[in-house]
């Protein structure tokens, strides 16, 4: 499973190489460093201000939505894969702010034969527990060291999809914070549909920490995956079949059109033109 990313950089904490929870917050000015125990108040979701005020254009909904429950994740990997385009994924802090975003992009890895699954041939290890278990489990992982991925089980063992980029609805200036404070000082600020428009950037926007690992989608009280009343189902002809990214090593694996997008949705991660004239 992948998670390739374009523009971010490592950054370090004080006395200890940066674990995913414990971004470092870059001022204006200078590089600062600074503790693990300060940079939770720093910049996390749940004192960030004003997290209400501004929504995507396109976010229409007047109301709660439907909370997905267990039957919804209990189908083969790449039929979730396709299910998820369109649903909605919400994360709750702990003041009661909900950040949200569209998904508009997944990739399928079914386990088994399938070369380029961290459960290929069946291996199961402490990393990749959750996904054997219950369709709906919330699997993140690490890449790079320091960035993280979430992906979803599914039926099958060892399947499970990754959620590799979303469209933001709500809470957009809270993203906002939670991103910039991982990127190079003074970096240009970052177009709406550039604040989750990869596997570990959505992660980071929506605060998904590694300790989400084996937390069930259906029941956690703070992230959660709803249906959206103001966007109908995708169509066959509005779903993009194209080969999963960063796997190339996997031989025909690689090859597999087995990552799904929206037709034409500017927060989709990469284009694939080829697979669009397909």
């Amino acid at each position: 499973m992948s998670g390739k990313e374009g523009d971010m950089l490592p950054v370090t904490v004080a006395g200890a190489a940066a674990a995913p929870e414990q971004a470092v917050t870059l001022n204006k000015h200078k590089r600062r460093k600074i503790s693990p125990s300060k940079l939770k108040k720093s910049i996390n979701c749940e004192n960030a201000q004003s997290a209400e005020t501004e929504r995507s254009r396109y976010f229409t909904s007047n109301g709660p939505q439907e909370r997905l429950g267990d039957e919804f994740f209990n189908q083969p990997c790449i039929s979730l894969a396709k299910d998820f385009l369109g649903k909605v994924l919400v994360r709750r802090c702990s003041d009661g702010t909900e950040l949200r975003g569209r998904i508009v992009e997944t990739e399928a890895y079914l386990g088994g034969e399938d070369r380029a699954s961290h459960s290929a041939g069946g291996k199961r290890t402490e990393r990749n527990t959750a996904m054997f278990m219950k369709p709906g489990t919330i699997y993140v992982y690490p890449i790079y060291g320091i960035y993280l991925c979430m992906n979803v089980s599914s039926q099958g063992e060892g399947a499970a999809v990754l959620l590799r980029s979303l469209e933001p609805l709500q809470g957009l200036p809270v993203m906002r914070q939670l991103r910039s404070a991982r990127r190079r000082e003074g970096a240009r600020q970052l177009k709406d549909k550039e604040l989750c428009n990869g596997p570990s950037k959505l992660c980071q926007a929506l605060n998904i920490l590694r300790c989400f690992d084996r937390r069930d989608l259906a029941s956690d009280p703070e992230v959660w995956l709803e249906g959206d009343a103001n966007t109908s189902q995708a169509e066959p002809h509005d779903i993009v079949s194209a080969p999963r990214i960063g796997i190339e090593s996997h031989g025909d694996w690689a090859k597999k059109p087995w990552r799904f997008y929206l037709r034409g949705h500017p927060c989709v991660s990469v284009v694939n033109k080829e697979a669009e004239k397909q």
